[in-house]
């Protein structure tokens, strides 16, 4: 979910919505169930066969054609990456490379290892690297992550297992990180095309996978079987596990009822707070929690919301004072405690709460200057735009990709954001797959959108959000915002940086691209023979470690 533009990623977005990360480590006796084998694939029989249950949605299996959680929690398992993070850590280190390092300020220089091969028998060489990397930027699909590389100048192959990528600017402090992101996946040459997306039909047919499993069937989510490709050679080792089933579910309800009963070994993605809360006091299964990176927020199009750009009364004063007195009326504090049962925190920075550099700046610009919502703030500033009252305001969420909360979340927002007559609002919820082709074609005049982090910086809170060419497409731009960004992402003066990261997050406050409203937890719910489930900082969610 995102768009790429030649000029310095550094100055424009990066990319999308990425992936939670959640690495169920460990190894127990072995078990039934699962998927079926190939031929010459699959590793010695150590974890069993493991049934993972979700109700997130795939768009694409390729990587050039997607940027969502659920297509990325394919593509971690199936594909390789030049970095990647090892289980327990959000650090990136070589995992099908030998060895990354900077060769000089715009020069990033990457070694394979040698002998690396594809499931269909492909060698997998700097050709393959460069193929991947050449075809995101010129395919530059609308949903998919080429934004993260617009930094990226060329690519250059000396040899078979030599790599250069050649960077626009010098001392790109997040270069190594997205080598491990969505825009990393290195994928084959001979099957992927070129200049367009790559059909999920075909990727599976040309088995055409090089990660720690291949997929041996395939539905369209509904069903997908994977087992341990036995010639992965990355660092993050051999799968731990038989083989691993994941299931597709229509939604949170049937997931619940399927882990709960011990249908299902896990259950990723997305069950509501309540239904977390009962499977806690069900003795067949363990909850699983962890930090998360996750935010929740309102996203608006500044050409289409009420005084749009492109709007009949177009008018950005009235635009601004819409979306400032919509800040001072929500209550974060009350939807994370009545909708989500405090698995989710009130979020009034737009850096995730933890990250180096977040702050709190939309706390005191809006609302009773507490966090709080406050009606008589909300009317001043409306009034003092000239902007009569009520204002419609049509807003869009999506119930099936953030979980069956999001129906309470919104009605709870409604509620309050209609509170003194200022604003009536008309609620409209779409699925997913729609939905992620919609939202970026100007249809929604303000929508829900949820965000796990590509990589655990800042940076990733800030670039793909707030530029002008940003996977959000709102027509948002602020020139001193992309300085500070371009700035922040080369600084190599923590301090520095951290200032430069607060000054962005204060700019965007006061212009409100988006509204930040919520930070979540990880949550995974495993059964009690699943043994070692962790939940870590890398956002992957990897299924190698997953015995029972």
């Amino acid at each position: 979910m995102s768009l790429h533009s030649k000029r310095s990623r550094l100055a424009l977005a990066v990319g999308a919505l990425s992936a939670a990360a959640i690495v169920l480590a460990g190894c127990a006796t072995s078990s039934t169930g699962g998927g079926e084998s190939t031929g010459g694939t699959g590793g010695a029989a150590k974890g069993g066969d493991v049934v993972v249950g979700t109700t997130d949605k795939i768009t694409k299996l390729d990587p050039a054609g997607s940027y969502d959680n659920g297509s990325f929690a394919v593509m971690n398992q199936i594909y390789p990456f030049l970095m990647n993070s090892k289980y327990g850590t959000a650090e990136v280190t070589p995992d099908i490379a030998e060895s990354a390092k900077f060769t000089s300020p715009t020069e990033y220089t990457v070694k394979l290892k040698s002998g690396l091969t594809f499931a269909n028998g492909h060698k997998l060489t700097s050709s393959d690297v460069k193929f991947s990397f050449d075809r995101q930027i010129k395919i530059n699909d609308a949903n998919g992550p080429a934004s993260l590389l617009s930094n990226l100048d060329s690519v250059e192959t000396p040899d078979d297992t030599t790599v250069v990528f050649k960077l626009k600017t010098a001392n790109d402090q997040i270069w190594p990180q997205i080598l491990s992101s969505p825009a990393g996946p290195i994928v084959d040459e001979e099957v992927f095309s070129a200049d367009a997306v790559t059909s999920d039909d075909d990727i599976v047919k040309g088995k055409a996978f090089a990660g720690q499993y291949e997929i041996s069937s395939y539905k369209f989510n509904e069903l997908i079987n994977y087992v341990p490709f036995a010639d992965y050679k990355g660092e993050l080792g051999a799968a731990e596990n038989d083989s691993v089933t994941v299931k597709y579910y229509a939604d949170a309800s049937n997931l619940k009822l399927a882990i709960g009963n011990g249908d299902i070994d896990v259950a990723f993605r997305s069950l509501s707070a309540t239904d977390v809360e009962d499977l806690s006091k069900n003795d067949k299964v363990k909850v699983v929690d962890g930090p998360g990176g996750e935010i929740r927020y309102i996203v608006f199009n500044f050409d289409t919301m009420p005084f749009g750009a492109k709007a009949a009364d177009a008018d950005p004063a009235k635009a601004l004072a819409v979306r400032q007195a919509m800040a001072s009326l929500i209550d974060r504090a009350a939807v994370a405690k009545d909708v989500y049962k405090d698995t989710y925190s009130p979020l009034y920075s737009f850096v995730a709460e933890g990250m180096t550099g977040a702050n709190e700046a939309l706390k005191g610009l809006y609302g009773d200057g507490n966090g709080g919502p406050s009606v008589d703030k909300a009317k001043e500033i409306l009034t003092k735009a000239g902007v009569t009252t009520p204002v419609t305001l049509n807003l869009q969420y999506n119930g099936d990709h953030y979980g069956p909360s999001s129906g309470d979340e919104y009605a709870a927002y409604k509620s309050q954001l209609e509170e003194g007559g200022l604003f009536t609002v008309n609620l409209q919820q779409t699925e997913w797959v729609q939905y992620s082709k919609d939202r970026t074609a100007d249809v929604y005049p303000m929508y829900q959108l949820g965000w796990f982090p590509d990589y655990s910086d800042a940076d990733n809170y800030l670039t793909p959000f707030f530029t002008a060419n940003s996977f959000l497409k709102n027509h948002y731009s602020n020139a001193e915002v992309e300085k500070l960004i371009g700035q922040e992402a080369t600084e190599t003066d923590a301090a520095k940086r951290t200032e430069e990261i607060g000054k962005i997050q204060d700019l965007v406050a006061a212009d409100l691209s988006t509204i930040p409203l919520l930070q979540g937890k990880q949550v995974a719910i495993v059964g009690k023979d699943v043994k070692g489930a962790t939940l870590d900082a890398s956002f992957k969610f990897r299924y190698a470690p997953l015995t029972k």
